[in-house]
């Protein structure tokens, strides 16, 4: 229930910053190079951390799940050695 509310937080304060920003601005990366509203761009890059940041810890999970799964087969074969 927490990490809800903390994410409508989150969301809120960008959606604000957004409305109130909503200036053009121009944009240079590389050799591109646009104009855009600085609410679509303050956007953008708050989507394109948000999907980083959960594909980074998507990744730790399944390591983390690995590892689990690794240390159970070797105590699992450990236990079943003859002695």
């Amino acid at each position: 229930m927490g990490t809800i509310i903390l994410v409508v937080v989150v969301i809120l304060i960008v959606g604000t910053f957004s409305v109130q920003n909503a200036a053009p601005v121009s944009i240079s990366f590389l050799s591109s190079h646009f104009d855009a509203s600085l609410a679509v761009i303050a956007l953008l890059f708050f989507l394109a951390g948000m999907i980083a940041g959960m594909a980074v810890l998507s990744w730790v999970r399944v390591r983390r799940s690995a590892r689990k799964k690794n240390e159970q087969d070797q105590k699992r074969s450990k236990s079943e050695r003859p002695l």
